[in-house]
C-alpha cells in the first residue's frame, strides 16, 4: 500500500489566477506547521512542487525527513494568459470561455494555458512515476494537483471534485492499493 499524504502549500493571500506564477508563501503561523509536521509520518520521503510556495512549505515540514528533488509534474493548473489576473479582469475580456472554462472543466482551457484534463494527465505521470510498491510519500503541492488527485481516488467528475474544498495546509490522503486509487482524510487540518 502506498500513501501519499498531500499538503496544500500555504497561504499567498493573492485574489488572483495564480497557476504557474512563482510566488511566496506566508509560513508565518508556526503552529500550523509544527501541528501539521507532526501528523505527517515521521520517515516519509518529502517532495513538492517546483514552485517557491510549495518548496519553502516543504522546507518548513520537513524536519528529519528525506527530501525528493522538486517535481515540475505537480505543479498547479497553467493559466496562460489569465495568470495572476483576477477572474473580473478575465471576465471583461471573454467572458464566454472563462464561465465555459468553471462550468464545463475538462478540456476548455485558457489561451496559452492547460484544460483540466490535461492537468490531471501531467500530474497522473508524476505520481505514477513516483509510486513505488509500498509506504508513504509527503507532496507539497496545489489545490488544483490535489483535486485532480482526489478525482482519481474517487472515480467522479471533474464538475464533482471542485466543489471540494482544499485548504492551506491541509492533507489530503490517497492511496494505491497496487490495483485501485482509495481516498483517505480529505481537506484534513491537524490540530
Amino acid at each position: 500500500m502506498v500513501n501519499w499524504w498531500w499538503v496544500r502549500h500555504g497561504p499567498t493571500h493573492r485574489r488572483d489566477m495564480n497557476g504557474w506564477t512563482d510566488v511566496p508563501a506566508d509560513l508565518s503561523d508556526t503552529l500550523a506547521l509544527a501541528r501539521l509536521r507532526d501528523f505527517l509520518p515521521a520517515d516519509a520521503p518529502v517532495i513538492s512542487s517546483d514552485l517557491t510556495r510549495a518548496i519553502k512549505t516543504a522546507d518548513a515540514i520537513q524536519s528529519s525527513r528525506p527530501r525528493l528533488p522538486h517535481e515540475r509534474g505537480l505543479r498547479e493548473i497553467h493559466f496562460g494568459a489569465w495568470e495572476a489576473r483576477t477572474f473580473e479582469e478575465v471576465q471583461e475580456e471573454d467572458p464566454r470561455l472563462i464561465r465555459r472554462y468553471w462550468e464545463q472543466p475538462g478540456d476548455v482551457k485558457p489561451p496559452g494555458g492547460e484544460s483540466w484534463h490535461e492537468l490531471s494527465v501531467r500530474v497522473n505521470r508524476a505520481v505514477d512515476w513516483l509510486t513505488g510498491e509500498a509506504g508513504d510519500i509527503i507532496a507539497v503541492a496545489h489545490f488544483g494537483t490535489i483535486l485532480c488527485q482526489l478525482q482519481r481516488a474517487r472515480g467522479c467528475t471533474a464538475v464533482e471534485v471542485l466543489e471540494q474544498r482544499i485548504d492551506n495546509l491541509s492533507v489530503t490522503r490517497v492511496s494505491w492499493d497496487g490495483k485501485s486509487w482509495r481516498p483517505g482524510e480529505i481537506n484534513h487540518i491537524p490540530e
